[in-house]
C-alpha cells in the first residue's frame, strides 16, 4: 500500500503520519520525488480500509494498494519513480539507472594471478568500463573444475583496484564471506545458482553495499523480483537487477538464452535499475558484441562484459571472453549505439 502526500506537505506532518501508521502496526517507509513524497506501507495491509488511512491527515491525495506480490521492489510502491543506484569507486561516485550513461562492467569470469588482473583492469578501464568484474569464489557446475583461488584473490581485487581506480564486483556464494568480500568489493555479486539462497539474500540485505542480483538458470521474473524483495525487505534497496540468460529447450548453438524482452518487462514492473550479461547469456565470444548492441537499443541500463588477456588460456570461461583489443572495439561500438538512443538526456518518471 502507498500514500502519496499532496504537493508541499510540510515536513512535521509526514512525521506525525508517520507515528500514527507505525502505531497500526505497519512500517512507513518515506520515498522522496520530484515534486511530492510517497509513504510506502509494508506490513498486514490487506484488511485495512483505504478510507480510514485516507482520513487520517488532509495532506493525504490518494492512497493505493500495491498489487504485485512484490511490494518494495514494485514500481507501484514508488509510484512510478525509478530508483537510482550511486556506488562510490576511487574514480568518483557511477549512476546505475535509466536517465544515465550506459555502466559497463568489465573483467575475466575468475581472477588468476595479480599481473593478469591488474593488466585487465588498466585495459578495460582505457576503454571505458567503470567496474572490474572477477571470481573470487566460483560456483562450478564439476566440483573439478577450477573454483576462484578465495581470499587471496581479494587482496589480489584490491590490488586491481589500487593501480586501476575501478570499482570491483565480485561474487559472494556464503554468508560466512559477505562481511570480508564487502571489505574490498563495491558491489557484492549474487549469482544465478544462488538467486533463491534466501539466507545469503537476507545476509546481504542487511549490510549496506549495494547488490547484483543476477537471475537463475530457471527462474521466472516473478521469482527473481522475489529475490530482490528479500534484500529490500531487510532494509537495502540498493539492488542492480541483471539478466545473464535462462536454460530452455535448445542449448545446442549459445550457451543460454539471453531474454533481452526483460529491459522493457522489467522497467513496467520495477524501479530497480538493471543489467544485462551477453558473454554468459551466449557463452560465445562471437556474439556478444550484437547481444550487447541489443541490450543499449531496447534501453539497459548496464552492461557485463567477459574480458581475458589470453581467453584460450582462461581457467574458466575462456570461449565467451573478449581479449582486451576486442573489447576496446566492443566499446567503440556500444559508444555510438548509445549516442543513437539519446541516453542521458531523457527525463526521469517523477512522482
Amino acid at each position: 500500500m502507498i500514500v502519496v502526500m499532496k504537493v508541499g506537505t510540510p515536513e512535521a506532518e509526514i512525521n506525525r503520519l508517520g507515528s500514527e501508521l507505525k502505531e497500526l502496526g505497519l512500517t512507513p517507509e518515506k520515498i522522496v520525488g520530484a515534486h511530492k513524497v510517497v509513504i510506502g506501507l509494508v506490513g498486514d495491509t490487506a484488511t485495512f480500509n483505504i478510507e480510514l488511512i485516507q482520513e487520517m491527515s488532509p495532506w493525504i491525495e490518494n492512497v493505493l494498494r500495491v498489487e504485485k506480490p512484490f511490494k518494495r521492489v514494485s514500481l507501484e510502491y514508488r509510484h512510478g519513480q525509478y530508483s537510482e543506484v550511486v556506488v562510490p569507486t576511487p574514480n568518483g561516485d557511477v549512476t546505475f539507472g535509466p536517465n544515465h550513461p550506459v555502466v559497463v562492467v568489465a573483467g575475466p569470469c575468475s581472477v588468476e594471478n595479480e599481473e593478469m588482473i591488474v593488466e585487465t583492469a588498466l585495459r578495460v578501464k582505457a576503454a571505458g568500463a567503470k567496474f572490474l568484474r572477477g571470481g573470487a569464489y566460483k560456483p562450478r557446475t564439476s566440483p573439478y573444475a577450477f573454483q576462484g583461488h578465495g581470499e587471496s584473490a581479494l587482496e589480489l581485487l584490491a590490488a586491481a583496484r589500487e593501480a586501476s581506480g575501478l570499482g570491483i564486483i565480485t561474487e559472494v556464494m556464503d554468508t560466512a564471506d559477505v562481511e570480508k568480500i564487502a571489505e574490498v568489493a563495491d558491489v557484492l555479486q549474487i549469482g544465478a545458482r544462488n538467486m533463491q539462497n534466501f539466507a545469503l539474500l537476507k545476509k546481504v540485505g542487511a549490510q549496506n553495499k549495494p547488490v547484483l542480483l543476477k537471475r537463475g538458470m530457471a527462474a521466472t521474473i516473478d521469482d527473481w523480483l522475489m529475490a530482490a524483495e528479500y534484500i529490500l525487505a531487510e532494509g537495502n534497496s540498493q539492488v542492480i537487477l541483471c539478466e545473464r540468460g535462462i536454460r530452455t529447450f535448445d542449448s545446442k548453438y549459445t550457451r543460454n538464452v539471453l531474454d533481452l524482452s526483460v529491459i522493457p518487462v522489467l522497467r513496467s514492473l520495477t524501479h530497480l535499475p538493471m543489467m544485462i550479461d551477453p558473454s554468459h547469456g551466449t557463452g560465445k565470444s562471437e556474439f556478444v558484441l550484437s547481444l550487447a548492441k541489443g541490450a543499449i537499443a531496447i534501453g539497459t541500463d548496464s552492461l557485463m562484459i567477459e574480458v581475458h588477456p589470453n581467453p584460450k588460456k582462461a581457467l574458466s570461461d575462456g570461449p565467451q571472453s573478449l581479449t582486451p583489443d576486442a573489447f576496446d572495439q566492443v566499446m567503440q561500438e556500444l559508444a555510438e549505439v548509445e549516442k543513437l538512443t539519446g541516453r542521458g538526456q531523457k527525463e526521469l518518471a517523477t512522482v
